[in-house]
């Protein structure tokens, strides 16, 4: 199929992409990578009036750190991210996630910006996001606001950003040494939408686990935090029964209403027990590091 007709526009700053999102309203899209954009396009899943292009805004790009966190501009490319030794050294949770988006002439264009703002709940970014009390930079007329993301994702593909915010940079606290992650996800084939998927940040307090984040992907309508299976792991040596405890109590926490959603192709019981499958093995990875 093709695209329905639309007009283009490449603005060379924010300010100007805010005039035209107060102009055109909904009938305005931004583009930034175009990897999901283009695809709705061609199906007719969307059809703007205007297309507004924002590569042209080199403040939107880039990743630096500083004393206290790691910033990730929005039209940052996920091969960037990649590729970073920055992001390696300061949040390898994104490097470790980040060969399981899609295909690399994808990474080549698609926007770490734009996966969080398309807010899929199959998706890596969100999931790390949220494992990593990560803060969304959001800017419109009116001037920036932080929002954590715990706080961003309301619902399947829908997120907290007000008509006409633009959301331009991500920042991850910094962690120190006693830190541990880890990144998983289980699929048909590399490349397709993940099934289950587990971003896990642990702080280590010698052999106990101090401070555990579980965020899985691709379970219910956003990235999910499992707190109560957290709650099972803190405070606890990371062996043999306190795996088995976790699972245990990701099965109960999966089971009411934070149940998986099920799709054409695996069944909400299929997709607790995959969850179950990766809590395992991704406990066992830290408890070796």
């Amino acid at each position: 199929m093709k695209a329905p007709p639309f007009d283009y526009a490449r603005p060379a700053s924010l300010a100007e992409v805010f005039d035209l999102l107060a102009a055109h309203g909904d009938n305005a899209r931004l583009l930034a990578g175009g990897q999901t954009l283009l695809a709705t396009l061609n199906m007719r899943l969307s059809e703007p009036a205007l297309l507004v292009d924002i590569n042209g805004i080199a403040e939107l790009s880039g990743i630096s750190v500083s004393a206290t966190h790691l910033r990730i501009g929005a039209l940052t490319r996920h091969t960037e991210i990649e590729d970073s030794p920055l992001v390696a050294r300061h949040a390898p949770l994104l490097a470790m996630a980040v060969p399981h988006i899609a295909h690399r002439a994808i990474r080549n264009l698609g926007t770490f910006g734009g996966s969080i703002a398309y807010a899929d709940p199959a998706a890596e970014w969100p999931a790390c996001a949220l494992a990593l009390d990560a803060e969304l930079i959001v800017r419109s007329r009116s001037g920036e606001r932080r929002i954590a993301a715990a706080d961003f994702f309301v619902d399947v593909l829908t997120t907290s950003l007000l008509a006409g915010e633009v959301l331009v940079a991500c920042e991850i606290p910094l962690r120190g040494p006693d830190w541990r992650h880890a990144f998983d996800e289980l699929a048909r084939r590399h490349g397709d939408y993940a099934i289950v998927g587990l971003a896990v940040a642990a702080r280590r307090d010698g052999e106990l686990v101090a401070d555990a984040r579980l965020s899985f992907l691709g379970v219910g309508n956003t990235p999910l935090r499992a707190r109560q299976t957290e709650a099972v792991l803190n405070g606890r040596r990371l062996d043999a029964q306190a795996i088995d405890d976790a699972a245990a109590a990701l099965r109960t926490e999966l089971s009411g209403e934070y149940a998986p959603m099920s799709d054409l192709t695996n069944s909400s019981a299929t997709k607790r027990h995959l969850a179950t499958v990766l809590l395992r093995r991704q406990l066992a990875q830290i408890a070796a590091q």
